[in-house]
């Protein structure tokens, strides 16, 4: 079966995610029965193409790559190419669904919100990887999806392409999450394990997290632990069934740590690690994030670097925990694909 695909953001998601389309182009179809045309992409920064017979890969990647605009696509018919909205190319386009992979605003969740409540009222299915509107509208939209009988999955909001949502809903289907507690935000992790296994003060970490590319050049959503804590708010909402807002959760990050306290919690066998944690407790959800001296018996302690980890106590499985990155071009945008082909398959 084809699905229309239209792009909103090309960015380095959305290039991940081309590139996995173009690359796995015939094992989809073989194995899935899956084919995707990508018939719109809108960025704010590259343009705009609406290319309704299905757009080159190859060529919009070439493109990009060479620094290029969408302006340059080969061989653009008269109003393929032009300076449009998102909103304009979400009307404009017959995509069936629409992924949604713009920067995150977590104060109001725009303009990514408009974006995705317009897909849906147009009748267009909406994958996204942009935590705003996943932590402070998920309820509102995944309501307006059921209204018109289409999907709205979130993936790639929290672990990247480590597959948190389809665990819960598939691989743990019967059973009922009562607690989470994770590692989710990899930039805190590389620098607490560089200060821990290196000895480096907090601030040479930071340095080195952002010549790596883990840390921005203004780190603090990371380091004090704003990005985490939207993506507990998104676990607690979807998982537990709770209706928090950011501002119910307490936030604290790992800026206060010093290498000092690293070595004194490793002489007493823990180590720190920036913890997102929730629970439902007599059918109230509770959230806290927080760096935590955990056992280096517990799972999450072994989890070093960049990498993601979350343990869920289930009623029927206990717990279970899994890891894996975080962020990456090919990792988030494997979670784009893991939503789209949820979607194909209902």
């Amino acid at each position: 079966m084809e699905h229309k695909i239209g792009l909103i953001g090309c960015g380095t998601v959305g290039q991940g995610l081309l590139q996995i389309l173009h690359d796995k182009k015939d094992y989809l179809r073989d194995a899935f029965g899956f084919e995707a045309k990508i018939v719109a992409i809108s960025d704010k920064l590259k343009g705009t193409l609406l290319v309704p017979e299905g757009i080159n890969i190859p060529a919009v990647l070439a493109l990009l790559g060479a620094g290029k605009g969408l302006a340059d696509y080969p061989k653009a018919a008269p109003g393929q190419v032009e300076p449009l909205d998102p909103l304009d190319m979400i009307e404009r386009t017959d995509a069936d669904i629409i992924a949604e992979m713009t920067y995150t605003d977590i104060k109001t969740g725009e303009p990514a919100t408009s974006y995705i409540k317009k897909a849906l009222r147009l009748g267009k299915n909406v994958v996204t990887s942009n935590k705003g509107p996943a932590a402070l509208h998920y309820r509102e939209i995944q309501e307006l999806a059921r209204q018109n009988g289409l999907q709205f999955r979130i993936e790639g909001t929290v672990m990247s392409g480590t597959p948190v949502f389809h665990l819960a809903e598939c691989g743990l289907a019967g059973n009922s999450i009562r607690e989470i507690k994770g590692i989710l935000n990899g930039t805190t992790n590389f620098i607490l394990t560089k200060m821990e296994t290196e000895g480096m003060d907090y601030g040479p970490a930071l340095a080195l997290a952002q010549k790596l590319g883990y840390a921005e050049a203004d780190p603090t959503a990371d380091v004090e632990g704003f990005d985490a804590m939207a993506k507990v708010v998104i676990l607690s909402n979807v998982l537990l069934g709770g209706s928090l807002k950011t501002t119910d959760v307490p936030c604290k990050g790992i800026s206060a740590i010093t290498k000092a306290e690293v070595e004194a919690a490793k002489a007493q066998g823990f180590r720190y690690k920036l913890i997102g944690h929730a629970r439902s407790e007599n059918g109230v959800v509770s959230a806290i994030v927080s760096p935590q001296k955990l056992p280096l018996s517990d799972p999450l302690a072994g989890v070093m670097g960049a990498q993601n980890a979350l343990s869920l106590e289930t009623d029927l499985m206990g717990k279970i925990t899994i890891q894996g990155a975080g962020a990456g071009k090919l990792e988030t945008g494997f979670a784009i694909l893991s939503d789209i082909l949820a979607v194909h398959r209902s």
